[in-house]
């Protein structure tokens, strides 16, 4: 039994033993198969960095700096700055009551279009209305014994005083009255332009007063568009000169006209302030919306302009980099120096030093110096 036991025990260390050589071969093959494969491309590596050593080589024994060109030409240059606006109305008013009262009658409502003089509301006048009731009764009497002492007067009966005090009389009644009626159409508010009731302020039943407002009116058909300029563009911006106006919320372009351009600079901000009148025909363009004043400063038609990368600066001045054919019929790279008006979006406007038809290095102009030979591999 004992000698039964030995032999399944020495049988099992066997199949183990079998199933770790066979792990482990497997393993070997497998990385055998991935090193075959990092010394294949190690092979096709080794043969591009012998092609490019050899170019490399080749380019530096003749003694070339590999180069694109591109041919100078002129085109029109325009700058423009943005400046921030504020969208107002002339006729964004406040509608308060020229007298003290009660409101009793309300006769508009929030988004209703008003009419310059139409009535938006009344105020309580029963006091007043009793007092030119009394008034008006008392004119009527003052009246008569006016136009009785004047009877008497014209035949030389009576004296002149009599009729010089019915008349006075007479005379300050009327006034009085008038002065009472002009109070009553105080009491009557109305609307002091023609637009939209924006929003009212008071309800029935509350009590206005002049220093209360009742009601917001605004006519948006005229707006105006505000916004401060740096003082550096005083001279080169004008009433009368074009300006784009953008409304980027509404996503909204309009070409216009500097209507206004103030007198005097704002002595903290050092800005002066430039005024656009606009008809807003579908009243989108509310008051205090943002706008965008897109403004010219500068242009020429027959420009030169290079990239502002290309252009260094040494003792003398600023330069770039041109290609030249010596004596010998090769090109070089030579130092050209220029003047230049203005840099916008990276482009340089050239003044002079470059003509048309000039080619400039734009590619590999870091590693030429002046006189060193060119490998043009571009001219555009």
């Amino acid at each position: 039994m004992t000698t039964h036991y030995l032999s399944i025990v020495l049988l099992l260390f066997a199949l183990a033993g079998f199933g770790c050589s066979s792990k482990v071969a497997d393993d070997r093959q497998e990385k055998e198969d991935q090193l075959a494969a990092y010394r294949s491309e190690m092979d096709g590596l080794k043969k591009k960095i012998s092609i490019l050593e050899s170019e490399l080589s080749a380019t530096a024994e003749k003694g070339l700096v590999n180069v694109s060109l591109t041919a100078v030409k002129e085109e029109r240059f325009e700058h423009f700055i943005e400046v921030l606006g504020t969208v107002q109305s002339d006729q964004n008013l406040m509608v308060s009551p020229e007298t003290s009262g009660n409101i009793i009658e309300i006769l508009v409502k929030e988004g209703d279009r008003v009419n310059k003089g139409s009535v938006l509301a009344r105020l309580n006048t029963d006091a007043l209305d009793r007092s030119i009731q009394e008034m008006e009764v008392n004119l009527d009497l003052a009246q008569t014994m006016f136009e009785r002492q004047e009877l008497l007067w014209n035949q030389s009966i009576g004296s002149e005083v009599q009729y010089l005090q019915a008349k006075s009389n007479k005379e300050t009644l009327e006034r009085r009255l008038e002065g009472l009626k002009a109070q009553g159409a105080m009491s009557v508010i109305t609307s002091p332009v023609s637009g939209v009731v924006d929003n009212l302020l008071q309800r029935k039943g509350e009590m206005a007063s002049p220093v209360v407002p009742f009601a917001r009116i605004v006519n948006l058909d005229k707006i105006y568009i505000t916004g401060d300029v740096a003082e550096v563009y005083l001279n080169k911006i004008k009433e009368g000169d074009s300006v784009l106006v953008e409304f980027p919320v509404l996503n909204l372009s309009v070409p216009e006209v500097i209507t206004r351009t103030s007198s005097v600079l704002d002595a903290d901000s050092r800005t002066f302030r430039i005024r656009v009148d606009m008809m807003n025909r579908n009243q989108k363009i509310l008051p205090n919306l943002m706008a965008v004043f897109k403004l010219q400063t500068y242009q020429r038609p027959n420009a030169i302009v290079v990239p502002s990368i290309l252009i260094k600066r040494d003792f003398d001045g600023q330069f770039l980099f041109v290609a030249e054919t010596n004596d010998e019929n090769r090109e070089v790279a030579r130092k050209r120096y220029i003047k230049s008006t203005i840099n916008d979006n990276n482009q340089t406007v050239i003044d002079s030093g470059l003509e048309p038809g000039d080619r400039i290095i734009t590619e590999g102009y870091a590693q030429v110096t002046d006189g060193a030979l060119l490998n043009i591999s571009e001219v555009k």
